[in-house]
């Protein structure tokens, strides 16, 4: 425990000791107690400023862990609070333990008397067992998990006969997730809202859903906090009990916290003697324009407003110091309310907003580029990071031709980095979308080079991706039993685990494999004729595929399964927040085999991915999502995929306009600063997205980086780099192609033919895939003419022993019905003409599009 002391009065001085104004005296009080020894004025600031609202708007790096345990520290040795008066919130249980753990160091002992330090569901939860009954609920009430909540909900479809495949069970659980993230019990959903779910019942089924948790004495995570909210609302008595008990409240990362987190501090903010707690919307007046626009001012239900004529009252706030960076938000797709950090001077009038903008982790270039990005944001209170040290390395762009020349360019880069001495642990990839890493992990086990995903299982170990191979593996080899047990009842067909009991027994018997009997048995009456009719379709399904490797190419072959099986249309059903990125996980795998010669070779290369299992102590690189990101940081980060539609997200676009543009912005933002030296930042001229290659743009992010604070370099993938337009004229289109120094002859002739025709530039491709890119001038040997911007054709040029053509208008050669031969393809038919883009009906490999120079009359 934490005993506290009430400072010493001193009542004389004696002779022998200066007086209380004397130098001595002043200097002590200027040094202050220990734990504010190495604080910045800003720091110190936020720290001893203890009385009102406080918003310590605290950028990337500048400390704000240290200024909350800080300011803790100074309340309680202070005296103006016990520890058991102070409420700390934080978002993760990870974030409550380092700041226990830094107390401790500070006031020299365990921090064991604060029962209030914890995250917002974790308080939430005491505070409900503790009035358990005003929720109908008993003290020792059962907190469901995601599957315990979604097996629930099954049950409620189908006893009010809903298709459970037509309207998905997790789906209601993310609508009713979404609905407590804002404060919302099923009396307030908006009849609109709930009509997105099986016409119109989604507010009834959220209503039963209550009910049947009240009588199983359970409650899930968004009652912890709703609840209390309700409680709160309803016993005036027992919010006024908790007002009084939290003399401070701190809070941090504010901008991430949603509706139903913010009601809850409100209410807990206001000083007992506000008789009305109000929340957002109810505290503005009405001449304030636009006010009401808030995206949760309508959602919020409030205690009775005053009598009609009565004089409208400020409430008194407390003590509310909350820390947070509104150019951090970026969980808004999960409920997150920037708009919340935005309106904090509204919401606590007279508060205090300190700007932390010292930091104490990235270069000069680094926070300069950040900050130049960010500042386009229009949703922002406004900071500038500054730091103190060198300006160091700057910011570095570099395009690449496709996703692969990327990760080999970046493989490169990284094993340079670890020549050097530097460690592996010191190096991260941040990626936009979770499908990126794929390619990565491919190329790493190829360099030998150790790493670690964070924030989710490698590609390769997700289990979408087990199931895919799984049905490829069944298809290579009938005998491999554990992937056929694995995906013989996925999708659901029926096939429980009396039936698999029954394949086993059977195989057993017969010494033969899981395949071999359910062929078997499928012509016995062992089985229902239900159970029985589901294996015989798996089983004639496997011998189909099978006979089709014979003709098809393993890639196409691979979707065929995918859709045949009905795995694709499972995924595609899901209403899960998480399905469309294992649809994209599953193109991304299709995709992955066109390296390959054949399944075989594609397996035994899995294989060899899957066997390695470095410890977790390992020196390796880590690999994540931008999201996964936010509060870690490297010596060395690389950014890759800043293109339009992968970063900023199109999806997020479409779904969000302007407000969806900024918090990509701000994930950007969140990017950079996770790097302490080096950012570098990949753009790729041709990625494959949903299946099909495009020719992609780079990202707007990319013109929004200041000049000064950003170099430029050349691709070390391995092929010269062919730029792109379309999205407008772009300063990082204007990069030198074939500056790189390989020396092998493809690259040489590639070389050679630069200056052919009047100094065209040109692009590398590969295996007949071919987009339209125009030119661009090169750049001068003291880097690039930012703005100049060049739009030339190219024409057909050599590059690695392959013709590059492009359709440029010409008429092809080639005439409807032609009879034409593709070296990869074989045999076929044209079918279209498009330029000197032909359509082929390959008499094997199906209809393909392909460059004219690529084939030959047959």
């Amino acid at each position: 425990m934490i005993r506290m002391t009430e400072p010493s009065k001193i009542t004389s001085v004696p002779d022998h000791q200066p007086a209380a104004g004397g130098i001595a005296a002043r200097a002590r009080a200027s040094v202050g107690p220990k734990y504010l020894t190495g604080l910045n004025p800003e720091q110190r600031d936020a720290v001893e400023t203890l009385d009102g609202p406080v918003l310590v708007l605290a950028g990337a790096g500048t400390g704000k862990t240290r200024v909350l345990t800080t300011r803790i520290a100074h309340i309680l040795s202070q005296g103006r609070a016990r520890p058991s008066e102070i409420l700390s919130v934080t978002f993760t249980n990870k974030a409550a333990r380092e700041m226990k753990h830094r107390l401790g160091q500070m006031l020299g002992q365990a921090v064991e008397g604060m029962p209030w330090l914890g995250t917002f569901h974790s308080i939430g939860g005491r505070i409900l067992r503790t009035h358990a009954e005003l929720a109908q609920l008993k003290s020792n009430f059962t907190v469901l998990d995601t599957d315990d909540q979604v097996r629930l909900l099954k049950q409620l479809l189908q006893a009010d006969n809903i298709d459970d495949k037509r309207w998905p069970a997790r789906m209601l659980a993310g609508l009713i997730d979404g609905w407590k993230n804002r404060g919302l019990a099923p009396s307030q959903v908006p009849s609109g809202e709930a009509a997105v779910f099986a016409n119109g019942k989604g507010g009834k089924l959220y209503a039963s859903y209550q009910e049947r948790l009240k009588i199983l004495n359970a409650a899930d995570f968004g009652d912890l906090l709703l609840e209390d909210i309700r409680i709160f609302r309803e016993h005036p008595d027992i919010l006024r009990q908790y007002q009084q008990r939290f003399k401070f409240i701190l809070v941090d990362e504010y901008q991430d916290t949603n509706v139903a987190q913010y009601l809850w501090l409100r209410l807990l903010s206001q000083a007992p003697s506000s008789t009305s707690p109000r929340v957002r919307g109810e505290i503005a007046s009405q001449g304030d324009a636009g006010e009401a626009d808030s995206p949760s001012t309508e959602l919020v239900e409030t205690l009775p407003l005053p009598a009609s004529g009565a004089k409208e009252q400020t409430p008194h706030v407390k003590n509310i110091c909350c820390v947070g960076d509104d150019d951090q938000s970026i969980y808004g797709w999960r409920g997150a309310e920037v708009d919340n950090i935005l309106r904090f001077e509204h919401d606590f009038p007279g508060a205090k907003v300190i700007r932390l903008e010292r930091n104490y982790r990235s270069t000069g270039h680094i926070l300069a580029a950040a900050s130049h990005l960010i500042a386009h944001n229009e949703g922002r209170l406004g900071k500038t990071l500054r730091t103190e040290d060198q300006d160091g390395e700057k910011v570095t762009v570099t395009g690449s031709w496709d996703s692969e020349e990327e990760a080999r360019g970046i493989g490169e880069e990284i094993e340079q980095i670890q020549r050097k001495g530097e460690k592996l642990n010191e190096v991260a990839i941040l990626v936009r979308a979770s499908y990126q890493m794929r390619e990565f992990e491919d190329r790493f086990v190829t360099l030998g080079l150790p790493y670690r995903v964070i924030g989710g299982p490698r590609f390769y170990e997700r289990a979408e991706i087990r199931d895919a191979l799984a049905y490829l593996r069944v298809i290579n080899s009938p005998a491999d039993d554990l992937a056929f047990e694995r995906i013989v009842n996925v999708p659901k067909r029926g096939l429980g685990d009396a039936t698999i009991q029954l394949l086993h027994d059977h195989a057993r018997k017969r010494r033969i494999p899981l395949f071999e009997a359910a062929r078997a048995v499928v012509e016995t009456d062992e089985l229902k004729p239900k159970a029985r009719g589901s294996l015989r379709d798996v089983v004639a399904q496997f011998d189909r595929w099978r006979a089709q490797r014979e003709v098809t190419a393993h890639t196409d072959l691979a979707q065929i399964v995918l859709d045949e099986s009905g795995y694709t249309e499972m995924w595609q059903k899901d209403r899960s927040a998480d399905a469309a990125g294992r649809l994209e996980n599953l193109k991304e795998l299709v995709r992955s085999m066109e390296e390959f010669e054949n399944l075989q070779g594609f397996l035994e290369h899995i294989s060899l991915v899957m066997d390695r299992d470095g410890g977790a102590e390992e020196d390796a690189v880590s690999l994540m999502t931008l999201h996964s990101a936010k509060g870690l940081e490297f010596d060395n980060v690389f950014l890759p995929g800043w293109e339009e539609g992968l970063f900023p997200s199109q999806r997020t676009l479409d779904e969000q306009g302007r407000a969806g543009l900024e918090e990509e912005r701000r994930l950007g933002h969140v990017g950079l600063t996770r790097a302490r030296r080096r950012a570098k930042i990949y753009f790729a001229t041709n990625r494959r997205i949903h299946g099909t290659w495009s020719t992609t743009i780079p990202s707007r992010f990319l013109d929004e980086l200041p000049a000064a604070n950003v170099e430029i370099t050349e691709s070390k993938g391995g092929s010269a780099w062919g730029g792109t337009g379309g999205y407008g004229a772009s300063r990082f289109d204007d990069m030198e192609a074939f500056g790189s120094t390989y020396s092998t002859p493809g690259w040489q002739r590639a070389q050679a033919n630069r200056n052919r025709g009047g100094g065209r530039n040109g692009g590398g491709g590969r295996g007949g895939f071919e987009e339209e890119a125009p030119n661009f001038s090169s750049s001068s040997s003291s880097g690039p003419d930012f703005g100049s911007f060049s739009s030339r054709r190219r024409g057909p040029m050599t590059i690695e022993g392959e013709l590059v053509a492009k359709s440029t208008g010409t008429t092809s050669e080639f005439s409807l019905s032609d009879r034409v031969f593709h070296q990869k393809f074989g045999y076929g038919r044209v079918t279209k003409i498009d330029g000197n883009k032909l359509t082929i009906a390959f008499d094997k490999a199906g209809e393909k599009k392909v460059v004219d120079s690529f084939v030959q009359r047959a």
